[in-house]
């Protein structure tokens, strides 16, 4: 198991849900690897809590499809699947196309000079090799489109998505060899606004999403191809 996580205490908080905000951000940000089985007298011990609250977390967790139970083996971190990217990136794509082209003609000058901000610090990010510096730069770049639109309930439905989004998401900002390419993305992005033409923003903004999409199809079936080589040694 994975030993690279630790509690993160907030005194505002019961222990219960920092144990659960824990084992989340693990799991979110890959510390907790898909496929990897919480086994709660280890995390009790490594946490330095009881078992109650790793059994509570991990209920809610497996109620978020962050973890399954698998029978005669217990709980573990639930795998990212071709099926449930597509349904989740699906939703998304269509999401930010209509965001894109909203943002066009709602932003404000203000809100134009952060977008401008946001891309320059997402390439700067970018620069750092830190994969959670990149993923905070990233949504604050689409947080101000989102903002832009002045639309509540879209940003409901965004929010909805955005925890699943980030799981996907952070594997596909690990990889370093798209940093180059999601800064241009960025770039048209922000241009396409700026020009207030909505056809390009909207593309951009579809553009964005395909290309995100086959980079992480293509990582979990190098992930599968690996599973598969392992069990046949």
């Amino acid at each position: 198991m994975t030993d690279d996580f630790n509690l993160v205490m907030d005194d505002f908080l019961p222990l219960r849900d920092v144990v659960f905000n824990t084992l989340r951000k693990a799991i979110l940000t890959g510390q907790l690897k898909p496929g990897e089985r919480l086994m709660e007298v280890h995390l009790a011990n490594k946490l330095g809590v009881s078992r109650t609250p790793i059994r509570e977390a991990i209920r809610k967790l497996e109620l978020e499809g962050l973890v399954v139970m698998i029978p005669r083996k217990g709980a573990e971190v639930a795998k990212i699947s071709e099926k449930s990217l597509k349904d989740v990136l699906e939703v998304r794509r269509a999401l930010d196309e209509l965001i894109a082209n909203l943002a066009c003609s709602r932003i404000t000058r203000e809100q134009l000079s952060e977008l401008k901000e946001a891309a320059e610090a997402f390439e700067r990010a970018t620069k750092t090799e830190d994969t959670t510096t990149i993923a905070k730069a990233d949504i604050a770049f689409h947080d101000i489109i989102m903002e832009a639109t002045g639309n509540l309930r879209l940003k409901q439905l965004v929010n909805n998505l955005a925890e699943q989004m980030y799981r996907y998401r952070f594997v596909y900002l690990k990889d370093e060899t798209k940093h180059s390419m999601l800064v241009k993305e960025h770039s048209r992005i922000y241009n396409a606004i700026l020009n207030n033409d909505k056809e390009a923003a909207s593309e951009a903004a579809r553009i964005h999403i395909d290309n995100q999409e086959k980079a992480i199809i293509a990582h979990i079936r190098m992930e599968m191809k690996e599973e598969e080589m392992g069990g046949n040694i």
